[in-house]
C-alpha cells in the first residue's frame, strides 16, 4: 500500500481506539468485540448491491441485542472506507477524524 493509506489507515485506527475509550463503560465491551475494517472504498459486491460509491461506512450484521438464534450471512462488523471519508474531508486531518468518529 501506499504511505498515504498508511497514513490514513494510522488515522482512523487512533480515533476508532479513542471513540472506545470515551464510550460509557457498560457499552465499552460489547463495542470492543465488534470488529472494525478498513477499506479503500466500497468493494463491488456492495456497488452491485446499490450501495453508493461515496458511501464512508457501512455497519453489516445483527445488531447487539437483536441477534437471532439462526446463522447470519456475516458477523457483525463496521466498515470504514478511508479514501471517501479523506475524499469527504477534502484532506483536512481535523476533518477526517472527526468523519471517522461519527461513522
Amino acid at each position: 500500500m501506499s504511505a498515504r493509506w498508511d497514513r490514513l489507515l494510522q488515522l482512523a485506527q487512533e480515533e476508532v481506539r479513542g471513540t472506545l475509550r470515551r464510550l460509557p463503560r457498560a457499552l465499552r465491551p460489547h463495542a470492543e468485540r465488534l470488529p472494525v475494517s478498513y477499506e479503500p472504498r466500497p468493494n463491488e459486491a456492495l456497488l452491485a448491491d446499490g450501495w453508493d460509491p461515496d458511501l464512508l461506512g457501512l455497519f453489516v450484521g445483527q445488531p447487539h441485542g437483536e441477534e437471532h438464534s439462526g446463522c447470519a450471512d456475516v458477523p457483525p462488523q463496521i466498515l470504514l472506507f478511508l479514501e471517501n471519508l479523506w475524499d469527504f474531508a477534502e484532506g483536512d486531518e481535523a476533518v477526517y477524524r472527526a468523519e471517522v468518529r461519527t461513522t
